[in-house]
């Protein structure tokens, strides 16, 4: 019988993350563990105030989990079965899979890709890095001190106060340098969104590609309405949940960014990947702040992706478990 474990883990930031709707220099993730056979299984919960995750909830619903049989699970059908009558937050059910399904995985003597069925991942993966919303005269040094220009892409994080100012200060100091810009819900009407795009992509030296989640999820019409009118693709990351209607994601969206953290679980990050391709959607695999025991599980599904966000490991100061490494804005998983 296997045995479950839950331990807090404090993760110290090597700058200040914000977003547009907070900001932190430290996050408190979950690490779970399943061991027997000798074999041990470990994933990570990253708890998400969007959908209402804490530490602490996360924490409660682990202990009434463990008062309900989770020292009796040893399968995937188990765990399908203990969480329907006992649901969960999806980081704490990702964390949950992720565990058991590498517990599994080295019990079969095989990596998590080919246990879970999927292509093998790229030896070396590159990945977006992401800049914080910060004041724009912090932008040059803030690139040139985590050597930025080394990624292919950059995220950039933005709000609607200081979006622009913060865009110009990337393209003076990276001119020509690929860029996805990421609204975290910051906009609350599309024609306030085309203006902020059509003033964006004339910033000398700008080179936008891809605009994520500008409007709160709930903006459906506002998205359809945006869609057909964006100067550059739209990708959502908010608006695709577990249960999200494709085929009218398609007409809000040119492409998905999805988080096994999000999704729940490999299996449904799988299948929402796979169903953003089928859907002509541009599949994108992001992540959250995590340490490389998230990020090493998210490289696992990496080749059914074409655009790769795996940057959550490099925000965290002197991160614990050496999982993955990056060279030259690629990242690898370390024997």
């Amino acid at each position: 019988m296997p045995r479950w474990t839950l331990t807090s883990l404090t993760l110290h930031l090597n700058y200040v993350w914000k977003i547009s709707r907070n900001a932190s220099t430290t996050k408190t993730n979950l690490l779970l563990r399943v061991s027997g056979q000798g074999q041990a299984g470990t994933g990570e919960a990253a708890p998400n105030v969007r959908y209402g995750e804490s530490p602490e909830l996360l924490q409660t619903q682990f202990d009434t989990l463990q008062t309900h049989g989770l020292a009796a699970v040893g399968s995937l059908p188990e765990l399908d079965a203990l969480l329907a009558a006992q649901p969960v937050a999806h980081a704490l059910s990702f964390a949950l899979e992720a565990a058991l399904v590498n517990w599994l995985a080295a019990c079969a003597r095989q990596p998590a890709w080919q246990w879970l069925g999927v292509p093998a991942p790229a030896r070396r993966v590159l990945t977006a890095f992401t800049l914080p919303i910060m004041a724009p005269g912090e932008v040059a040094d803030f690139l040139r001190q985590q050597r930025a220009a080394r990624f292919e892409l950059l995220k950039i994080k933005v709000n609607q106060g200081e979006g622009l100012d913060l865009l110009k200060a990337v393209a003076q100091a990276l001119p020509g340098h690929s860029l996805l810009v990421d609204g975290n819900e910051a906009w609350a009407d599309a024609d306030d969104v085309i203006r902020f795009m059509e003033q964006a992509v004339a910033i000398p030296g700008l080179n936008m590609k891809l605009l994520e989640q500008p409007l709160p999820a709930t903006q459906a019409d506002g998205y359809r309405y945006l869609r057909p009118r964006s100067p550059v693709p739209l990708l959502a990351d908010e608006s695709v949940t577990a249960t999200a209607d494709f085929a009218d994601i398609a007409r809000q969206f040119h492409g998905v960014n999805v988080k096994l953290m999000k999704a729940g679980g490999f299996r449904q990050g799988i299948a929402l990947l796979r169903q953003t391709r089928a859907h002509g959607l541009i599949p994108m695999l992001g992540c959250m702040v995590e340490s490389s025991v998230g990020i090493a599980a998210a490289m696992q599904v990496s080749a059914l992706a074409d655009v790769h966000d795996l940057d959550g490991f490099l925000i965290v100061k002197d991160e614990p478990f050496g999982l993955v490494g990056e060279e030259a804005g690629r990242v690898f998983l370390r024997d």
